[in-house]
């Protein structure tokens, strides 16, 4: 249960997804001391495999990601059902890889229109072309008022060390989103919020294609010259995109923007950035050397996206 200042409590929450970012979340949500303002006694966690769960019971952590995040199991209910995670909670966090999202969807049997859905996945929905949030509106019927974005500039790996991280919750309701922001902040974890949810979730795309370039031009041992001349005409560029997909008054420059495109392309932490290293060093998406499977599994997010721009919107001639 979500205890609250005020009266706008978005209930129990869910966290959906079993990765880096999705264990980095649920970290910070259980961060806060139990019974204090804006805690969460307890959360909820999808994991789409049993033994998955079973590991995490029997460790204390998850198995596969994050490993040294440590969590105390009594404060976790997890679920392999999305479908009974989903009737249980009000707010759902999806933090599955975009080109999985329609897979686990196909699966549910609850409504989603009354819920809260704030999407932490940084990525376009398949086929259908379309950033997370809107995919939830045009095809769940879920109004805008309770769609939110998380934004960075945040890496997951940073989180688990207490890093400092500035996180952007972008929503419409913006009483939900410095609720939700709240819960989310502590001493190392600064969040604010913003009303542009389309234009986080498009510079959230834009970024990884062009930590992929990056990664590219640093594989080929371009050196940092070249590379602040990339990254500069990248920012250049999201601008101009962003004010033909979703025109209004927005700065460029924020760290939701500019900070995650940044350490996006710029961290070693950042997997489309070690994607296009090791495209620049030779290595190919069809190569049977792969021994890391990393070519493999970054073509869904980066190569996905980079073809996905061109049908970013369908009122935009871009």
């Amino acid at each position: 249960m979500c205890i609250f200042a005020g009266v706008n409590s978005l209930g129990n929450i869910a966290v959906l997804g079993g990765g880096s970012w999705a264990t980095a979340i649920a970290k910070m949500l259980l961060e806060k001391k139990q019974g204090s303002v804006y805690a969460n006694d307890s959360i909820w966690w999808y994991l789409r495999r049993e033994d998955r769960i079973e590991d995490f019971k029997r460790l204390g952590h998850n198995p596969a990601y994050l490993t040294s995040v440590g969590f105390d199991i009594n404060r976790i209910t997890f679920e392999s059902d999305i479908n009974k995670i989903v009737e249980a909670c009000q707010t759902l966090i999806f933090v599955t890889p975009s080109p999985y999202l329609k897979g686990h969807l196909k699966r549910l049997h609850v409504r989603l229109r009354d819920k809260f859905i704030v999407t932490a996945i940084k990525g376009i929905v398949p086929d259908e072309n379309l950033i997370c949030s809107d995919y939830f509106n045009q095809m769940y019927n879920v109004p805008e008022e309770n769609l939110a974005v998380l934004g960075g500039p945040s890496h997951a790996e940073e989180v688990a060390l207490n890093r400092l991280t500035y996180l952007t919750v972008g929503c419409a309701d913006p009483e939900k989103a410095k609720t939700f922001a709240d819960m989310l902040a502590s001493d190392y974890v600064k969040a604010k919020t913003s009303s542009d949810v389309i234009g986080i979730e498009y510079a959230s795309v834009l970024k990884n294609v062009y930590a992929i370039a990056a990664g590219i031009c640093h594989g080929l041992k371009y050196g940092d010259n070249f590379q602040a001349v990339l990254i500069s005409n990248a920012i250049q560029e999201m601008e101009r995109f962003l004010n033909t997909v979703h025109p209004i008054d927005r700065s460029i420059t924020e760290s939701v923007y500019t900070g995650d495109l940044l350490v996006t392309s710029y961290s070693n932490f950042s997997r489309n950035r070690v994607f296009g290293t090791m495209i620049g060093q030779g290595y190919s998406v069809r190569d049977g050397d792969d021994s890391r499977g990393l070519l493999r599994h970054e073509v869904h997010e980066g190569h996905q996206q980079a073809s996905a721009r061109q049908h970013a919107h369908p009122r935009c001639r871009l």
